[in-house]
């Protein structure tokens, strides 16, 4: 008997979904900083095993949208919940979740669910209890249990409950995949990270990374990547004074793609400036942001 299924995971900004996949497929897939709104793509974490094999579904945070390139995120996440076979709704312990219309589609699907309250570690135990008993009452065929993505308190309970759920079919990856995007992708996800790391304020969700050209060798992989701003004084920050700022990312940027490729890296950055790219439906289904 093999299983194998879609697990999408759901929630707000900021709750960990991230974190989380990235602890469970013991690999850095998606980007994760303090910052809200980090994900932007619907991006797929493969785990394989001889028995299962889960196909995780990360998704941007659900927000609101405030200009095209959110209303394109937001797509992602409808989309994820059409071939789910298992949903996974992510929220913490300070999370007021505000997305009734979620909450309804949880309430009437037959599709099992499974509610994971994050940073357990940050809460009372009286405070858990609460929280597991509303969840409880919102969504009864639910299964509800805090979890802590960082400290991996508990991830093996979660695991188990969504094996438990997995139906039985062959695998929909080959068995060496750990997801259905390409390096180059987490290569430009690793570079933009970095910015949202080192820059403060609208900056980062100012910016896009793409790929010009991704040299493979024997010994050395040469990477060329271009970072879109909306504004040329946006372009200044992320330079910085004498390119120092840009400097800084890029060594850092190089480090995480010689983890992840297992070989050295040159990388080469550049800045160029894309006005209003975000609200651009041509720009946005080149950056794979619209469909």
């Amino acid at each position: 008997m093999h299983k194998a299924g879609f697990i999408s995971i759901i929630g707000k900004p900021n709750v960990g979904k991230s974190s989380l996949l990235n602890a469970l497929l013991g690999e850095k897939l998606s980007a994760v900083t303090h910052k809200a709104q980090t994900t932007r793509h619907r991006i797929f974490g493969i785990l394989n095993t001889e028995g299962y094999q889960l196909v995780f579904s990360d998704t941007p945070g659900l927000i609101k949208p405030a200009y095209l390139m959110q209303e394109g995120m937001m797509k992602y996440v409808k989309d994820s919940m059409k071939d789910a076979d298992v949903f996974l709704l992510m929220t913490d312990v300070h999370d007021k979740f505000d997305f009734e219309e979620v909450i309804e589609k949880l309430q009437k699907t037959r599709i099992p669910v499974i509610v994971a309250i994050n940073k357990s570690d940050l809460s009372s135990q009286e405070k858990l209890n609460e929280l597991i008993k509303k969840w409880q009452q919102l969504i009864p065929t639910a299964d509800v249990m805090p979890i802590s993505a960082i400290y991996n308190f508990n991830l093996d309970k979660l695991l188990d409950a969504i094996i438990n759920y997995t139906p039985e079919h062959e695998p929909y990856f080959s068995k060496d995949e750990m997801s259905n995007l390409p390096v180059r992708f987490f290569t430009s996800e690793i570079i933009r990270e970095k910015i949202f790391i080192n820059y403060e304020k609208e900056v980062p969700y100012s910016v896009e990374v793409e790929i010009e050209s991704f040299e493979e060798g024997t010994a050395l992989t040469k990477i060329r990547a271009i970072i879109y701003v909306m504004r040329d004084s946006q372009k200044g920050i992320i330079i910085g004074d004498k390119g120092k700022m840009l400097k800084k990312v890029g060594i850092q940027a190089r480090q995480d793609i010689e983890q992840l490729i297992g070989q050295k890296v040159y990388l080469e950055l550049h800045v160029k400036v894309l006005k209003d790219w975000r609200d651009d439906k041509g720009h946005l289904k080149n950056f794979e942001l619209f469909q």
